[in-house]
């Protein structure tokens, strides 16, 4: 009784299987998907329309399941686990193997979802963009162990992460040199990159960048400047290979 109650409550979408049937054309398993969780007539037709809506899949409700592509077989499937209004939402990984028109629309269909619904996403993938794109809170696991959870901006700043100044300048300069502001021999920031009058300068990521720009709009003819993050990626990658 306890798991038929709990089951009214999640959705589940898994990147590899799915749950529509194989041989029915897609209208037809959602009509199962209304049975099954006893969905109100008005709700179910809501639900329905919207999904549809948002997930394009108006020329698709005719098609067998089997015929559907990978991008479009998963489109369809979030929209099955959404029919009955789930408080929270598990995907597996969602956007593999996905083109990339059908990983944007996915992925602008979840933050729809979580800002107009409240709806909690579970998300587990290794495709970063994911992570980047849609999550405001990251764990991640290393052979069930618990190595990080917080906010992706924390994650950026785990370990020796770097962020990258990216200056412009009028013309080009020779590499720029900010010297330690205590006067150590190590200097505060320097160009690792210069191409023409633009200039990389990488800096802790957990420091600020408004005193270094600061410095450098005071000693050379700065035109235009972007921060740039860490590189995701290169940030969980060194987490795992930190592991003993």
């Amino acid at each position: 009784r306890e798991r038929t109650r709990l089951a009214h409550r999640i959705g589940v979408v898994f990147g590899q299987r799915t749950t529509l049937w194989w041989d029915l054309p897609l209208r037809d398993s959602y009509r199962l998907t209304h049975r099954m969780y006893r969905i109100p007539d008005r709700r179910y037709r809501e639900n329905l329309e919207r999904c549809v809506e948002l997930l394009d899949l108006e020329k698709l409700l005719e098609v067998p399941v089997r015929q559907l592509s990978l991008g479009q077989r998963m489109r369809g499937d979030i929209a099955a686990a959404l029919l009955h209004d789930p408080e929270v939402l598990y995907l597996d990984e969602p956007t593999i193997g996905l083109d990339v028109i059908s990983k944007a629309k996915v992925r602008q269909f979840l933050k729809e979802l979580n800002a107009e619904r409240g709806t909690t996403v579970l998300l587990t993938t290794h495709d970063l963009t994911d992570i980047e794109q849609l999550c405001s809170r990251v764990m991640v696991i290393d052979h069930g162990r618990l190595m990080y959870d917080g906010s992706l901006t924390g994650l950026h700043e785990v370990g020796e992460s770097e962020r990258m100044l990216v200056v412009d300048l009028e013309s080009e300069l020779p590499p720029i040199r900010l010297e330690s502001a205590d006067g150590g021999d190590e200097p505060a920031l320097r160009a690792v990159k210069v191409e023409g009058p633009r200039q990389w300068l990488p800096f802790p990521a957990a420091a600020s960048a408004a005193p270094l720009v600061a410095r450098i709009a005071a000693d050379y003819p700065l035109v235009d400047l972007s921060v740039r993050e860490p590189d995701i990626e290169a940030v969980i990658a060194r987490m795992y290979e930190s592991t003993p």
